[in-house]
């Protein structure tokens, strides 16, 4: 019986903590706003646009991959170029490539067979061949399923104005398939991940980066050791943009939105890739993960209220846990991201039970699943287990 009554003490705690959480989501939501609104009006009057390198490697093909690569080439730039690695020269997205040359021959466009296996993340060993073939100093790394609008490269360089940024970044949102797994991503993506970089970026301003974009200047990514000092890390968007600031410089969120298309995802195709990335938190910053255990509202009210032999007062706060939880995730999705669509919110519920399921699994080990091979984590870097 004192057994339950702590659990339901944890319970309470815990489910009053994440709606305190809530709260920072949503304030942290306003000021992104805001000072997104400041940050376009500044984009839009700068007359300095530097030339820039485009870096994307490719493995295999991603839902929708040639809109994502046509947005790139509708861009409204003076002086850009597209360089496209794969180290397959079977790999089928060379023939999207090919396709996007013959589409649009007056933008510079250059496919580098990236031949040697320099480490054990494949995308950085890919960007370290890549990189030689780059004329520009501004540099921009993006993965091949981001969808970017038309003014996406004034927007993202502008800040790079600022000797003090080293590094910007982009929000993205999930655009998902036809699966339930698929719309289970894209919601985790809208209403857990990018809420969490909002309070990150409110409280110690972001030390990190997203995959979705990374644009700095190459002198920069030389200072940090090059793509090179980053081959066997798995999470080298994080790794830049950690290194960027230990150099004392920041990294800028961006007030450009872009897209992720996100592949038709089976159910164990969507736990694997939560538990890779919840593993990979856990190694890069352990302290920040074991805090998330608070985002997890409404489970936690869910046990309380169950404990409390649904008593007023744990209706009550299911009540309240309810509100905050839709009220952010509605106003982060339909405010901030402009998602066209927002119907499958009311998975909210499963969403956050998985999600938690998932942080506790993670926690049982240090090996991942990615790209077909098993790996496991150590400070950060990735290391072949055996077959």
């Amino acid at each position: 019986m004192i057994f339950l009554r702590i659990i339901e003490f944890v319970a309470v705690t815990a489910a009053t903590a994440s709606i305190a959480y809530y709260a920072l989501c949503l304030w942290s939501a306003v000021r992104f706003q805001r000072d997104s609104a400041s940050a376009g009006k500044s984009a839009c009057s700068t007359q300095n646009q530097p030339a820039v390198s485009i870096l994307k490697p490719l493995k295999g093909t991603d839902p929708e991959m040639y809109e994502c690569f046509r947005s790139h080439c509708l861009q409204q730039y003076p002086a850009y170029e597209l360089i496209f690695g794969v180290s397959d020269v079977d790999d089928p997205a060379i023939d999207l490539v090919e396709r996007l040359k013959a589409e649009f021959p007056q933008n510079e466009i250059c496919l580098v067979h990236c031949s040697q296996n320099l480490g054990s993340n494949t995308k950085v060993s890919n960007l370290a061949q890549m990189l030689p073939h780059a004329r520009y100093e501004h540099i921009i790394v993006a993965d091949s399923d981001i969808r970017v609008p038309p003014d996406y490269l004034p927007r993202v360089l502008a800040p790079l104005a600022d000797p003090a940024i080293g590094l910007v970044t982009c929000p993205y949102r999930g655009v998902p398939n036809d699966t339930p797994a698929s719309r289970l991503e894209s919601l985790g993506i809208s209403t857990d991940f990018f809420p969490g970089v909002l309070v990150a970026r409110n409280i110690e301003g972001i030390k990190f980066g997203l995959g979705s974009t990374l644009a700095f200047r190459r002198r920069d990514l030389v200072a940090i050791g090059g793509f090179e000092a980053l081959l066997d890390y798995l999470a080298d968007d994080y790794e830049i943009g950690r290194r960027i600031t230990a150099m004392g410089m920041h990294v800028e969120l961006s007030d450009v939105i872009v897209d992720s298309i996100l592949p038709r995802y089976t159910m164990k195709g969507f736990l694997d890739h939560q538990l890779r990335w919840a593993r990979t938190v856990k190694n890069a910053r352990p302290g920040g993960y074991i805090g998330l255990v608070i985002t997890f509202g409404l489970p936690w009210v869910l046990l309380a209220l169950i404990l409390a032999g649904g008593a007023i007062w744990a209706w009550l706060l299911l009540a309240i846990t309810l509100i905050a939880r839709f009220g952010v995730a509605a106003y982060i999705q339909k405010k901030v991201l402009r998602e066209p669509q927002t119907g499958v919110l009311w998975w909210l519920p499963l969403r956050d039970i998985l999600a938690l399921g998932v942080w506790a699994i993670s926690f049982t080990g240090d090996t991942v699943t990615w790209r077909g091979a098993s790996y496991t984590l150590k400070n950060g870097k990735l290391a072949r287990t055996a077959p």
